[in-house]
């Protein structure tokens, strides 16, 4: 054990400089060449017989060794973007910060990346950075041993061998994930001023996979977490949407409050965490979302940011209408203002608002039950997103469980029975008679004259 702890200690501190690998054998990691997908292990055959190393990386045998099943695979090669676009017809180099080739192959997509080099003084090259430490762009090439240790953790530091069923492992991540424990490569001040967006991968992957986070790269969080807002919108919807649709979102907005990472990162953490009204409606979206993922069903981003934010909207719609504005006008004010927040910090698509504006304006039209009304929501786009929306809403207490039990039953119901639910429509309140001002006709018949 002490010989281990050493071993540990002095590879976190010599993370910069090339090491020898562990080799593990299919015999002790259990990984083989069928549970990679056929498109990646084309992929890495096609740059091995090109005569370029390559390798599946990262994510994939991270969650493969922990018994999931992974979104995606990725590889990494020592070939340069443009010889990666040259072994393959389907193909193309994207990326400013970091230059990557897309390789298509059938209906998967294939990240290639090039190993990575040092940076800074050390390196021989310097990346462009901001006055924060946070990386612009570097596109710095080096070794397999510098990749490795450019990578965030060490559970993500892994590298394997399709042809011959090897995982190269580097940083002891194999080890690291056996002891549910998530370490980070190098000094985590540095890491999470380069890529602030670290600290909430941390999260997640520790509530994904059943992590704890090593003290040493958990301790600086919370003095850290300011440095998020530096992150561009773009970046912080991607991460925010990898967090809330991985299958375990309960678990990682608790991690979020355990870190002290829930405030000042954006308004939507706020809203999810401090709003006591909203907190069992939240609950309850969370676990629909991690239910569906577990299920294999597809999860909207426009659904699950309407939860989110719902009651902040009811934050601002409530004094309007008690103020005597009319339901839907106000409404649209609430969610106006609600989304003009929001998009200060994440980047939220038109697509995406779009939807959200939808789900929430259909919410009031849930109220009215008679005449052609109902009809006429059944054949709205949204219509069952925002029905949905509505069920969450009655099981939090928000809502009425009648009114959703109505919807319920009107939506499985045949003709002749829809038209027997339709509730009485409410007497018409008698048209108030204009009256004409006082000289009106005089000036009409002066007028006429």
């Amino acid at each position: 054990m002490i010989r281990k702890f050493i071993s540990r200690v002095l590879g976190r501190k010599s993370a910069g400089k090339p090491s020898e690998p562990a080799v593990i054998a299919v015999a002790q990691h259990g990984l083989q060449r069928d549970d990679i997908s056929r498109g990646s292990r084309r992929t890495v055959e096609t740059l091995q017989e090109s005569g370029y190393q390559a390798f599946i990386v990262g994510g994939a045998v991270r969650d493969l060794l922990a018994g999931l099943k992974p979104k995606d695979f990725d590889v990494a090669t020592n070939a340069t973007p443009e010889q990666v676009r040259h072994c393959f017809r389907r193909s193309r180099i994207i990326g400013r910060r970091f230059q990557i080739v897309h390789v298509n192959m059938g209906a998967e997509t294939i990240e290639v990346t090039t190993f990575r080099g040092h940076h800074g003084e050390n390196g021989g090259s310097k990346a462009l950075v901001d006055e924060q430490g946070r990386v612009l762009r570097d596109n710095v090439f080096g070794s397999q041993a510098e990749d490795a240790a450019r990578r965030d953790f060490t559970v993500n530091a892994l590298y394997y061998d399709p042809s011959s069923e090897t995982i190269v492992d580097y940083h002891h991540g194999v080890a690291d994930l056996r002891q549910k424990t998530l370490r980070m490569i190098g000094e985590p001040k540095t890491r999470y001023r380069e890529d602030p967006v670290r600290m909430l991968r941390a999260v997640r992957l520790a509530a994904k996979l059943g992590l704890s986070i090593d003290p040493e790269a958990r301790h600086p969080i919370r003095e850290m977490s300011s440095l998020i807002e530096n992150v561009p919108p773009s970046r912080l919807l991607d991460e925010i949407l990898k967090l809330l649709t991985c299958g375990h979102a309960v678990r990682c907005v608790a991690q979020l409050r355990e870190e002290g990472l829930h405030h000042g990162l954006f308004p939507l953490l706020d809203v999810i965490l401090d709003q006591a009204l909203g907190e069992r409606f939240v609950g309850l979206a969370l676990a629909n979302t991690d239910r569906r993922v577990r299920e294999g069903k597809p999860v909207s981003p426009g659904f699950l940011f309407a939860t989110l934010l719902w009651h902040e909207v009811l934050a601002k719609w409530e004094p309007l209408k008690a103020a005597g504005e009319p339901v839907l006008p106000s409404l649209l004010q609430a969610m106006d203002e609600v989304l003009d927040v929001q998009a200060e910090k994440l980047a939220i698509t038109r697509r995406i608002s779009g939807d959200i504006k939808d789900i929430w304006a259909l919410q009031p039209r849930f109220e009215q039950r008679s005449g052609k009304r109902p009809y006429g929501i059944l054949q709205q786009p949204r219509f069952k997103a925002a029905y949905d929306f509505l069920l969450l809403r009655v099981e939090s207490g928000e809502v009425a469980r009648e009114v959703g039990d109505w919807w319920t039953e009107f939506l499985a119901a045949s003709d002749e029975r829809r038209a027997a639910m339709l509730l009485p429509q409410a007497a018409a309140a008698p048209r108030r008679r204009r009256r004409r001002r006082a000289g009106s006709e005089s000036s009409a018949t002066s007028q006429a004259e």
